[in-house]
């Protein structure tokens, strides 16, 4: 689901602050022995295979490729020892009967439909068994208005058509992707008052703007669709009925009508092609500068009667099951506490880089820990493997299963490891900053197939050359970082795969690993186009690629089943939390200072000043001023998280390798679900399911992730009562993590 390449520069390393002054904990030293045996079965050649074979035919939810490639994952698991089996859900899946845009007026011009064959890609030339584009979770409807074009549909696009006395109510509104995630351009469409909505691809962002189009090169071309769900995930991914709670039979099941998720208005999306056929007839007020994308045209908003739209979308709206594939070889000495990977397996259409190119590098690795088993290697902890369904229409397989076994889980999960899509370039991670530290030692461990130098060396060379070349650039404290040769900050979680429901709902410990940057699979992210033939030839030639990233993630698997010591830095968390203090800290300052200027301004008369007559753009909307925030106890809690971290890390440094089985035993129980202490039953405001109080993805992001997100989203959205709130509930569970590590240091030194 996560479109990689326009989130790279935030995964490769995040806003956690620099941990230079931390002390060094002793862990477990690496088996290198054993990790070059795993690297011997890693095959590029196995994942070709894998990966032609699962992208053969369209495989969404439902499909019987889906099916099959589900039982051909069970087999190779069989087959290399692993116990496997097939977990079956069932979730309401809308799939569409009938969906219809055309354009009335000026003249009638029937668009949409299936995306042509492109010369040189096979599996293009037959889409029979393929779905429609659509976007699942929309709100059926047959609708017609006129169109208003809102950029990318996001609130300051709604707030700049305020100014301009353009209102959408009634309307059928077009954005264009990005700027936020797809599924928040339909939902606050709804919430101003339209009745439909189309998205499409500019081809500034996502076509010829970026680099020669498919099959030339590979970037969007003019007829490719970008599907996806508009499921409204920032309420709770998986299935609308049964939030909170497995879709196993007999579950209690909302009404579909009851459903949070499920929008209410109708919504497609379509080509540039098609979009430009609309856009070019608009009429109104010329888009501001920011507004305008790549195509010919003169951007237009619209919205005074130029271009009527008839939307229409009729979906069958059936329960159908979603098979996950869950392997586990059983761990020798901590049976019950698990290491839990997982990368998804369903696909919009044929999806050879959205999932493939991470489910066959994690099958490589399956392939490779199960050798070893054969050789009479036996894991420490049990190891459990899980090739999800689902996840493209919102996170369904996996959120289905974490909640069906959260009590499972919370007893017995240490850690749970994702892949998505996976590119060539450079290693990107994102995850809970206690496991910064392993992410570095493993990237260093694992050479990049171009360059021929570490993984960790490429990483700090693109940084410090993307700083030179910015004349600073703007992420300071990685740049630090690379420079100081200390290990790279890693980014927080937000949403757009897997992990959400372990990290945000049941507080496991998480971590999300890729390459990409040099690929361009973002040209035919969710369309047809998003193939074999792509993917080999423009993504990951020979998946070179794929095999480094069954090295890293394989590495990571084997130092966290066996390690006898914690391979996670509590000072790396303490730090990143202190980061995210400040910056919260320094947004209710700004906010504070821009609401002055801003009241100072309007009584000034300034904006109407400013304002062309010809072309009026009124001042923006009175707000309230935000006050002061009481920060004191959030500041008390971090500095003491700091101390108590510090001192652990220290303790572990001093005395971890004297220690003896009993104790280390001990302080695994104490750390394995000490990010547990991070959830507020109560969860976030409006989204109870969302109960981790350190980082959740934003409402008004999708896949951006806030850190603090109670304090910070109650700024930013002027819930002033709720910030104050907020901040002694995070203060309380920052405190209660500081106390654990406590205790856990009274363990190291015998007390």
């Amino acid at each position: 689901m996560i479109k990689r390449t326009k989130m790279l520069a935030g995964l490769l390393a995040g806003v956690a602050a620099l941990t230079m002054t931390s002390p060094v904990a002793a862990q477990s030293e690496p088996d290198t022995a054993r990790e070059a045996a795993f690297d011997a079965s890693v095959s590029s050649e196995d994942q070709l295979v894998w990966m032609k074979d699962m992208a053969s035919a369209p495989h969404h939810v439902g499909s019987p490729k889906g099916r099959a490639n589900a039982e051909a994952t069970l087999a190779l698991f069989k087959q290399w020892g692993w116990d496997a089996r097939i977990e079956t859900f069932d979730v309401l899946f809308p799939t569409p009967i009938s969906t219809t845009v055309e354009m009335i007026t000026p003249e009638r011009v029937v668009l949409g439909g299936q995306e042509p064959a492109v010369a040189d890609d096979p599996t293009s030339a037959d889409l029979s068994k393929a779905l429609p584009p659509y976007v699942a979770y929309q709100g059926d409807g047959d609708v017609t208005g006129d169109l208003v074009y809102v950029n990318y549909g996001m609130p300051d696009d709604y707030a700049a058509l305020a100014r301009r006395g353009i209102d959408v109510k009634g309307k059928i509104v077009i954005a264009r992707y990005g700027g936020g995630w797809r599924g928040l351009k339909p939902k606050l469409a709804q919430d101003h008052g339209a009745i439909g909505c189309i998205i499409y691809s500019d081809p500034k962002d996502d076509g010829y703007g970026q680099g020669d189009v498919y099959p030339e090169g590979g970037a969007r071309p003019p007829a490719a669709v970008q599907r996806g769900s508009v499921l409204d995930m920032a309420i709770h991914p998986g299935d609308p009925l049964t939030p909170g709670r497995g879709a196993v039979p007999g579950a209690k099941r909302l009404d579909r009508a009851a459903a949070a998720t499920i929008l209410k208005i109708p919504a497609l999306p379509m080509s540039y092609g098609d979009a430009q056929k609309l856009l070019a007839q608009l009429t109104g007020p010329v888009a501001p500068e920011k507004w305008r994308g790549g195509l010919p045209i003169t951007y237009h908003i619209g919205g005074g009667g130029g271009v009527s739209v008839h939307l229409a979308v009729k979906s069958n709206w059936a329960l159908t099951p979603v098979h996950n594939v869950i392997a586990k070889l059983p761990g020798a000495q901590m049976p019950d506490q698990w290491v839990v990977r997982g990368n998804h397996r369903d696909a919009w259409v044929f999806g050879a880089s959205d999932p493939l190119s991470g489910h066959s590098a994690m099958l490589s690795e399956a392939k490779a820990l199960g050798a070893l088993w054969q050789q009479g290697w036996r894991p420490k902890r049990t190891i459990v493997y899980a090739s999800w369904d689902g996840e493209e229409e919102g996170l369904l397989g996996s959120t289905e299963w974490a909640e069906a076994h959260a009590d499972e889980l919370r007893k017995k999960a240490v850690v749970y490891l994702n892949t998505d899509s996976n590119g060539r370039g450079f290693l990107y991670a994102a995850g809970s900053p206690s496991y910064q530290h392993l992410v570095n030692s493993v990237s260093a461990a694992v050479t990049d197939p171009q360059t021929g130098v570490s993984a960790s060396k490429r990483m700090r060379g693109q940084l410090l050359a993307e700083a030179f070349e910015d004349q600073g650039g703007s992420n300071k404290r990685a740049i630090d970082a690379a420079e100081a040769g200390a290990d790279l900050p890693i980014s927080p979680l937000g949403s757009g795969s897997d992990y959400a429901a372990f990290v945000h709902h049941l507080g496991v410990p998480s971590l999300n690993v890729g390459f990409g940057g040099e690929d361009e699979s973002g040209g035919v992210y969710h369309s047809a186009y998003d193939s074999f033939h792509h993917m080999t030839t423009f993504d990951d030639p020979g998946l070179k690629y794929g095999a480094a990233l069954s090295k890293v993630v394989g590495r990571m698997v084997l130092r966290i089943t066996d390690a006898d010591l914690p391979v996670t830095r509590y000072g790396d968390f303490a730090t990143a939390m202190g980061a995210y203090l400040g910056e919260v800290k320094t947004l209710a300052g700004n906010r504070r200072e821009r609401d002055r200027k801003r009241e100072k301004l309007m009584a000034d008369g300034a904006f109407r000043l400013a304002s062309d007559p010809l072309k009026p753009v009124g001042a923006p909307a009175v707000v309230q001023r935000t006050p002061f925030i009481e920060f004191a106890a959030l500041e008390e809690a971090v500095d003491r998280l700091r101390e108590s971290a510090s001192a652990f890390d220290q303790a572990l440094s001093d005395r971890g390798a004297s220690l003896d089985p009993a104790r280390r035993a001990k302080l695994s129980v104490q750390l394995r679900d000490i990010d547990q202490l991070l959830l507020d039953e109560r969860g976030l405001p409006e989204r109870p399911w969302y109960k981790n109080l350190a980082y959740a993805p934003g409402r008004f992001t999708g896949y951006g992730s806030k850190t603090l997100p109670g304090v910070r989203e109650a700024i930013e959205e002027r819930r002033f009562a709720d910030a104050n709130e907020y901040t002694e509930r995070t203060a309380k569970v920052l405190t209660d993590y500081a106390a654990r590590l406590d205790l856990a240091r009274a363990t190291v030194e015998g007390r």
